[in-house]
């Protein structure tokens, strides 16, 4: 029995031993989940931080983000990936765990209304003090809760090959495009534009207004930020709150302005865009039939790609959507995500602070900022970027350009509160009966205002 007793004893020391020296070596697993940065710490700190991942097309590239902050830092990653389309169930079981994530992801101002709880204030953060942009930050008072780590942009594309055989013309309204910095000053250059297409090589200044069932998006999504960015701006509504229920849609006028001036102007004759698509409107633009088009910085793979295409990089440019509202002189691009980082309050300060470190890694080391570029292909909000770090697409840089662009503010992307995809759907129907002259804009107006809040209260009660 003693010599039972000292081999049991023996035992259990070695197995002891054996699980102290891999503590936290095994990674979190969530649904689909996939963890990173397995082994010792090399610096021997013993130190882990973990996140909740929310795009799992890019889990093997954190897997390699892993390995190398724990080679430079002594500090593991323990990257868990959410599968597609259940990141909420995920978080939420996962941070009520005793290992919960130290770093996750919240969309948008309705996402931090869901997690303020767990969001804690990083308005003293590196990664928050080098934001090119401060006002994409979510707010709350006089905190910060939510950072964007990667942003798109859109606005009026446009070549600048034709505007500058425009402004070499005797009587050109603008000597270039510095001279446009507001509706009135894009309207009197269109409508001059459109007078001279012929001798200009076009068929119309604008693209066409693809107005065909599900695309018309840029239409009843993107173009409506604007004017609903304005409304919320100049009323003071908070975002995360109730507010949001019913809008006055007040600048509605503003929105007539610059679509009038989409469909007046264009390649294709307003009663025939319902057989318009997305991609028409893009192959009108890049083979020289308009010297316009509104989209975003995704659009230059589509431009480049089109045979034919005659628009060159160095002439592709972004100006803003201008409607006429007061001080829009100042206006930037519509630049937002609908991803944010966020670090969990309910962490030890060591963690936060742990946390915080390899954010500021990622978006400021030369190995992190390679990893950012090259392998996640982010256009990355931060100005600790050089120009030769910035990404190689014309209308990626041409983001960062406005977005840095001194006494400009962007329009963040307010669309992401939009009721559901059934009020985009009707609005967008709603704009191609007004395009066909069969409905009047108040009565546009009239379809949007009862629309947003017919589906905001489906909405509230669990409705589809």
């Amino acid at each position: 029995m003693k010599k039972l007793f000292t081999v049991f004893v023996a035992a259990a020391l070695v197995l002891s031993m054996a699980a102290c020296g891999n503590s936290g070596s095994s990674g979190t697993s969530g649904s689909g989940g996939s963890s990173a940065g397995s082994g010792s710490s090399s610096g021997g700190s013993g130190d882990s931080i973990r996140y909740l991942n929310f795009k799992p097309e890019i889990a093997g590239v954190y897997d390699e983000i892993a390995r190398a902050y724990e080679a430079e830092s002594g500090v593991r990653l323990i990257v868990t990936t959410a599968a597609s389309g259940t990141y909420e169930q995920t978080l939420k079981s996962e941070i009520v765990k005793s290992d919960a994530p130290d770093i996750f992801q919240i969309n948008g101002p309705k996402g931090y209304a869901a997690w303020k709880d767990y969001c804690a204030d990083l308005s003293d953060s590196q990664l928050y003090a080098h934001l090119s942009d401060k006002s994409l930050a979510i707010e709350d008072g006089e905190g910060v809760y939510g950072i964007p780590y990667v942003v798109e942009g859109y606005g009026i594309i446009y070549n600048n090959a034709i505007m500058e055989r425009y402004f070499a013309m005797d009587g050109a309204k603008a000597a270039s495009m510095e001279d446009v910095n507001n509706f009135g000053m894009l309207r009197s250059v269109v409508e001059d534009m459109t007078a001279r297409k012929e001798a200009l090589g076009i068929e119309g200044v604008f693209a066409s207004t693809s107005l065909a069932p599900g695309d018309d998006w840029r239409w009843q999504t993107h173009l409506a930020n604007i004017p609903l960015y304005y409304e919320f701006k100049n009323n003071e509504i908070d975002l995360t709150g109730d507010e949001t229920g019913e809008i006055l849609f007040q600048y509605s006028d503003n929105y007539k302005n610059i679509f009038d001036l989409y469909l007046n102007n264009s390649v294709t004759a307003p009663g025939l865009l319902g057989g318009k698509s997305t991609d028409d409107s893009m192959a009108e633009f890049a083979l020289g039939k308009a010297a316009m088009v509104q989209n975003g910085n995704w659009a230059w793979s589509q431009i480049s790609g089109v045979s034919g295409n005659v628009v060159a990089e160095e002439d592709i440019r972004f100006l803003p959507v201008y409607t006429g509202i007061e001080g829009e002189e100042g206006q930037g691009l519509c630049t937002g995500t609908e991803n944010f980082l966020a670090v969990n309050k309910e962490s030890s300060e060591r963690q936060q602070k742990l946390a915080e470190d390899f954010l500021f890694w990622l978006y400021s080391s030369e190995t992190g900022k390679r990893f950012v570029v090259e392998e996640l292909n982010f256009i990355a909000p931060f100005d600790t970027f050089e120009e030769d770090e910035r990404p190689g697409d014309p209308l990626a840089r041409e983001v960062l350009r406005w977005m840095e662009k001194e006494g400009t503010e962007s329009v963040p992307w307010n669309f992401t509160i939009f009721p559901n995809q059934s009020f985009k759907d009707k609005f967008g129907a709603a704009l191609l009966e007004y395009a066909q002259g069969g409905k009047s804009w108040e009565q546009v107006k009239e379809t949007v205002i009862a629309q947003w809040k017919a589906e905001s209260e489906k909405q509230a009660s669990g409705g589809a």
